[in-house]
């Protein structure tokens, strides 16, 4: 698919039903009882007053009720999905990254090179980091190898992520082996509002923000940009003799890791008096980094730079009680290496572009149906095939998605059944799911999910030669069969979730080594992947809460080979825990958290062990006057300055402080509730 299948891929406007919206979680005596399908759930936990807020920076980002979701939300997507949604108004100054906030959701691993700016690969349940899915507003980010990247998402620009953990084929296609995770951002507000944040620290780190919103020419608009960079020259402990135990540790200084980045968000807004809404998106991101390579290995002079634009249109609205919405995309990103050894340089673009109109109805008043069609394009310019002739590898995408929510036994259970029929490139994939969620006694609900996903190999893996690294055409899509079953409970200042899961994912695709000295990809591994995930929030009271993330992750290599059968897989860290404890007025409050997560083998014969390694946060804010409202917030990171390293031998930052001010001017934000997690699933 060249220029013109990308252009005839423009906008496609259309109306779908009314989603089947209900009230989040089990019911007790302070929610409503469940709701139909078709109806729009009051969200309950959002009704915090501003003055009872944690030092949620700054606060006045509350209000009392959110607005209907979009069908493409997660919340709407899969109504019976291990899903947690993360406000990071709660982090207010605290969190530097994207990576920082998503980390402390169950199931979640983020696999760093060491430093702001530097490579944040997500694994969700096991999955490698490109059996993932990350969405900008619905928007695709996963690079052409199908990596996500966390440093690629500033935080500036986000009001929320929604973390979806398990296969994810059946509600979003080709690439959800383990979950997804979208990137939802701010959203205009009916009042003129100015606001901005800067923040000193570390290493030379210094970040910022600066948005306005407001009504415009009869549409509600919002405008941010944003900026950061760091020298990322700290320093860390370096074991010249790995055979000899017990030797000095030597002290040395990371080059070359520095980064920086800026971009900017528009979003346009207009309701009109049918309800007809349209939603414009338009960011723009560019970014460039100093690749520093492992304490080891380490490489003076790569430099990787990245520029991305991307835009989205949205039309939805209701008619007669369907409710409907259509989306048209695009997205652009340009990827260039320079320095270290000549089959590494060079640069690529990658486009995509898609359309997707989604219905919804309420049938007979006990179930609504779903149904959704796709049609996506991608090509990679300036990629060099094996014949070392340039070219530009193209595919469409088109798929089907149909899902059922039937309301059993008076309300009390739902089972909402999903099939997807997907053509990626020259693949066909089919991918079922059925969920179900039971309201039992006690304010506890039961939620189960088993089916099927796909990830079809990407363009690198197929077409396109990178260095050293040869493609095969001839790969199969990977294959993951997933359940999970997990137990809610919810009360108006608790919400707590304990759940099992299993992965077995097929026909993986890993690189060997091709004689004489380049690697290629092959379909020959298999591994199961099983675990616990515990998640939860408390609010004993308006000005203290605490949140509670734990998983247990047992994973196994399948592949028919003595040395590696029944071996864990490389940087699968058996534990990980995230804990967090806020309190205190509006005037002073503070924070601690802790991360910690257990050894990982960094090797498949389970030789090689990374130690595992405990980080400790502190913080205080204090939030002073209303318009303007400003707020002084003061961290330390690493509190202990514990020396650590990620991946085969990144290390990371040592103690680090940061001082951040965040100033608001003008009416309250559009954004959500400043509680950390508003569902579990």
């Amino acid at each position: 698919m060249g220029r013109s299948s990308l252009a005839g891929l423009g906008l496609c406007l259309a109306l779908t039903l009314n989603g089947i919206a209900r009230a989040q979680g089990a019911p007790d005596a302070s929610t409503p009882a469940p709701t139909a399908p078709g109806e729009q759930a009051p969200i309950i936990i959002d009704a915090v007053e501003p003055e009872d807020a944690l030092i949620s920076a700054p606060e006045v980002e509350v209000q009392a009720t959110r607005p209907p979701e979009p069908m493409t939300s997660a919340r709407q997507r899969d109504p019976s999905g291990a899903l947690t949604i993360i406000d990071t108004a709660v982090f207010g100054g605290a969190a530097k990254d994207a990576a920082e906030v998503l980390s402390t959701s169950a199931g979640v691993q983020v696999q760093d090179s060491g430093g702001y700016g530097q490579s944040k690969n997500l694994v969700v349940r096991g999955a490698s980091p490109n059996g993932s899915l990350l969405l900008l507003d619905g928007i695709p980010l996963n690079g052409a190898g199908g990596v996500v990247d966390l440093s690629r998402v500033p935080l500036a620009m986000v009001e929320r992520f929604e973390v979806l953990r398990g296969g994810a084929g059946a509600r979003y296609g080709s690439g959800g082996l383990g979950g997804v995770v979208n990137v939802v951002t701010r959203r205009p507000g009916e009042q003129a509002r100015v606001a901005g944040e800067a923040t000193y620290g570390s290493w030379g780190t210094q970040l910022g923000w600066l948005s306005a919103t407001g009504p415009l020419a009869g549409v509600d608009a919002l405008l941010l940009v944003h900026g950061g960079r760091s020298e990322g020259d700290f320093s860390f402990l370096f074991d010249p003799s790995p055979a000899f135990p017990g030797d000095a540790l030597e002290e040395r200084r990371r080059t070359n890791n520095d980064a920086r980045g800026a971009g900017g968000l528009l979003r346009l807004r207009r309701t009109s008096e049918r309800g007809l809404e349209v939603d414009l998106l338009t960011e723009l991101f560019a970014d460039d980094r100093g690749l520093a390579g492992t304490a080891v290995n380490p490489s003076p002079d790569t430099r990787q730079s990245t520029q991305r634009a991307s835009a989205s249109l949205r039309v939805s609205g209701e008619r007669e009680g369907v409710r409907g919405s259509a989306r048209a995309w695009f997205r652009g990103e340009r990827l260039s290496l320079e320095g270290g050894p000549q089959a590494v340089q060079g640069s690529q673009t990658q486009r995509v572009g898609g359309v997707e109109v989604e219905a919804r109805k309420l049938l007979g008043g006990w179930h609504g149906l779903s149904a959704a069609v796709t049609v996506t394009g991608e090509d990679v310019t300036d990629a060099e095939l094996v014949s070392g002739e340039d070219s530009r590898p193209s595919w469409l995408r088109a798929s089907v998605m149909v899902m059922d929510e039937l309301v059993l036994v008076g309300g009390q259970l739902l089972v909402a059944p999903s099939i997807r029929v997907e053509r990626a490139g020259p693949h066909t994939l089919l991918s079922p799911k059925v969920g179900a969620t039971l309201s039992l006694p006690w304010s506890l609900e039961l939620r189960a999910n088993a089916g099927q996903a796909h990830r079809a190999p990407s363009f690198q893996e197929l077409y396109v030669r990178q260095g050293l690294l040869l493609p095969n055409a001839a790969l199969r899509p990977e294959r993951a069969l997933y359940a999970d079953l997990a137990v809610v409970h919810r009360t108006e200042r608790s919400l707590a979730s304990v759940g099992g899961f299993y992965s077995l994912y097929e026909d993986l695709i890993a690189y060997e080594l091709y004689p004489p000295f380049s690697a290629k990809p092959f379909n020959f591994a298999a591994a199961s992947v099983a675990g616990l995930e515990a998640e939860g929030e408390w609010r004993p009271a308006p000005w203290v809460s605490g949140t509670l993330g734990y998983t247990l992750l047992v994973s196994r290599n399948l592949r028919d080979d003595v040395r590696y059968y029944r071996k864990e897989l490389p940087y699968r860290p058996r534990h990980k825990l995230s804990a967090r404890v806020s309190g205190g007025p509006r005037w002073l409050t503070g924070r601690v958290e802790v991360a910690s997560q257990s050894a990982q083998f960094t090797n498949r014969t389970e030789e090689a062990v990374l130690p595992g390694r405990t980080f400790v946060h502190a913080g205080a804010s204090s939030t002073f006057g209303h318009s303007p409202e400003l707020t002084l917030s003061v961290e330390l990171k690493n509190v202990f300055d514990a020396h650590a390293e990620d991946l085969n031998g990144y290390p990371l930052p040592g103690r680090s402080a940061y001082v951040t001010l965040t100033a608001a001017f003008g009416g309250t934000s559009p954004s959500s509730s400043p509680s950390q997690r508003t569902e579990v699933r």
